[in-house]
């Protein structure tokens, strides 16, 4: 018998050789039925493979992430089995999971391939799912494998198991299809209920230039069709919505290759989208006790070596920046941690000043490939809003649920509402990728763990995914249309203040070294625009909205109170504009409708007669006819509330 201790702690003895599914099937036949796999000891497996010894096991579903990708790597596999069984001798790369479904990489041996195959091969898979195949795993010598795939005439099968050791080789099969593969799998093609191709493109073999061209075809599978429609629907949403598009139509930013790939620019409505951003956040900033600081652009190379930055990324940064002076380079920056340190380093501390929380809207550049450039989202020049707290170790915990407070405030004024903390942790198995000791790294791993824990945070813990100076929460929020981004992130670091010597006296009279902490609740400006613009359409909250109002005078005999009133509104900071062009009044208001303006003022004859406007909001709203002052009171009581802190 083996003993099986459940998530919950609980513990169940089953005969050896069961498998998960067994144990699934002895708690429910209903959850049985939805198991895709399992994680054994920290390991996903099949749950169909059997159990030889005590385990820890959780089930997954299709709710878990790692059952969603069981079910898409498992639906790569079965479009490959539908190509080999449309286009005879085609040659089959890799066909992993990705964030929203899977791909394959193809050689089609020379053979036009476009999306006008898709709705066959898309009824070939489902038409192979019906047949309810058994995933099942098979353990092969090096030597076996290497004769199948050279007598099945494979040449990129023989390429990945060159590099594969013998004795960790395995093939999986559903019915006549046999593949190299270290799985998971589900336990068999039934599961796969609905399919879509969603694109062709091209990829290099192992992405190398030099090597073959393949045909990399994209596709989804769910297992209910109900789920595929509403996610093709949820497509279609997000084109409405992204960004780049909406950029555009509202002119907040544009790009130029004159300028350079990945380096936005700010166009005057974006800007100030960004000024008030960034005001936002530097008023709450002051009231926690942050001090501004502003450093330059560039940093000698030295500072990087010290901080490690160089080590670490120098390979993938921008090339230095050589001086007239021999010896001499300087780096763009692309993080300001360093330059915050040389801050704190200007005069001697005392333990009274700590905590010392810099803060700085730093812009840092970053040379990432061109291939991975994505609007907003993946630039080569982007604005942190960044701080570095200073602190000593046993105010950590207390800075650290401070900062995750601000966080919240950021979500909760932005309508963020769902979201999760990543606790990311470094890698047990290969420290090698860090700075510091083992003690630093508990601590600041602690502090962390139990933070999160105070504040009653829904976590998900993930190895490996720390920053090589220290641990990480980093909050993955869900926008109005499910989909998951990474915003905002805290950091606990005691290795950059061994690394740049920094000190404070204690109480003792003696030199300590203060621990750091890394925050930045927006992440980068440009993600977190990006983000917005997708989550809220474009219609952006009133206190945000870079062209808050927009004044329709019904003719030009109306000009001079037009100006009267939008004197009256840029003196309590409401931000517009006249609409002066000679157009009817519809074609006007379905304009400002287009560029999402919150409110429209309606100017006419009655209007200046009565002293009064006409208001209307966006989304065709008619608030009636209101005073300058009763307008500028609900504009204001409206800013407040959305900027109230949650109760």
């Amino acid at each position: 018998m083996i003993k099986v201790t459940l998530p919950d702690g609980s513990q169940r003895e089953y005969p050896t050789g069961s498998t998960s599914l067994d144990v699934a099937k002895s708690i429910s036949e209903g959850l049985a039925r939805n198991v895709l796999s399992a994680v054994i000891d920290g390991e996903v497996w099949d749950a169909t493979r059997p159990l030889e010894k005590d385990v820890t096991l959780r089930l997954l579903t299709w709710d878990a992430p790692e059952g969603k990708s069981t079910f898409w790597h498992s639906s790569a596999h079965l479009m490959a089995e539908a190509l080999e069984a449309l286009y005879p001798g085609v040659k089959l790369g890799i066909g992993p999971a990705i964030e929203n479904g899977f791909y394959y990489d193809v050689d089609f041996s020379g053979k036009e391939f476009s999306q006008n195959e898709f709705e066959k091969i898309e009824a070939k898979m489902l038409e192979l799912a019906r047949l309810k195949n058994a995933f099942e795993r098979k353990a092969v010598s090096k030597s076996d494998a290497i004769a199948y795939f050279t007598e099945k005439g494979d040449p990129y099968k023989l390429d990945l198991l060159e590099r594969l050791e013998d004795g960790s080789i395995t093939f999986y099969s559903q019915g006549n299809f046999v593949d190299l593969c270290r799985g998971p799998h589900i336990p068999d093609t039934g599961f796969i209920k609905a399919v879509k191709l969603m694109n062709v493109a091209g990829a290099y073999w192992r992405g190398d230039e030099k090597n073959k061209q393949l045909t990399r075809i994209y596709a989804i599978t769910f297992p209910k069709q109900k789920e595929l429609t509403d996610y093709l629907t949820m497509l279609e949403e997000a084109k409405k919505r992204d960004h780049r598009k909406l950029g555009k139509e509202l002119e907040l930013f544009a790009f130029s290759e004159k300028v350079g790939m990945g380096l936005p620019l700010w166009l005057p409505k974006g800007a100030m989208l960004r000024e008030r951003l960034e005001n936002f956040l530097k008023r709450a900033q002051l009231k926690a006790g942050y001090s501004p600081v502003i450093t330059p652009h560039i940093g000698n190379k030295e500072l990087y070596i010290t901080s490690g930055h160089y080590e670490k990324y120098g390979a993938d940064s921008f090339q230095p920046i050589k001086t007239p002076n021999e010896g001499e380079e300087f780096l763009l920056k692309p993080m300001n941690c360093p330059h915050h340190c040389e801050i704190y380093k200007v005069r001697p501390r005392s333990y009274k000043e700590l905590p010392l929380r810099l803060a700085e809207f730093g812009t840092v550049y970053r040379y990432e490939q061109s291939g991975e450039l994505h609007g907003l989202t993946r630039v080569r020049g982007f604005t942190q809003d960044d701080a570095h707290i200073f602190c000593r170790p046993d105010q950590v915990k207390e800075e650290f649920l401070k900062v995750i407070d601000l966080v919240m405030h950021v979500f909760h004024v932005f309508g963020f509402k769902e979201y999760k903390a990543q606790i990311s942790l470094r890698d047990p198995e290969n420290k090698s990728k860090y700075f510091g000791t083992d003690e630093a790294w508990q601590k600041a791993e602690s502090a962390i763990i139990e933070s999160a824990a105070e504040k009653g945070l829904n976590t998900v813990t993930e190895l490996g995914e720390a920053a090589f100076y220290g641990p990480k929460l980093d909050f993955m929020v869900k926008d109005v249309l499910g989909r998951q981004w990474q915003l905002g992130t805290i950091q606990v670091d005691y290795q950059l203040p061994e690394r740049f010597q920094l000190e404070y006296i204690g109480s003792d009279n003696q030199k300590h070294r203060p621990v750091m902490i890394h925050r930045a609740p927006f992440g980068s400006i440009e993600r977190f625009v990006a983000i917005l613009i997708e989550h809220c359409g474009g219609n952006f909250p009133l206190w945000l909205s870079p062209e808050q109002i927009v004044i329709l005078p019904i003719s030009d005999k109306y000009k001079d109170y037009a100006e009267s009133v939008y004197s009256q509104l840029m003196e309590e900071d409401i931000r517009g504009y006249i609409d002066h062009r000679d157009e009817k009044i519809g074609k006007k208001i379905r304009d400002a409708e287009v560029t999402k303006i919150p409110f429209m003022l309606v100017i006419g004859e009655k209007e200046v007669a009565e002293n009064k406007l006409s208001i209307r909001k966006h989304g065709g709203e008619d608030l009636g006819s209101i005073t300058v002052s009763e307008f500028v009171s609900l504009f204001q009581a409206e800013v407040k509330k959305a900027l109230a802190p949650a109760q």
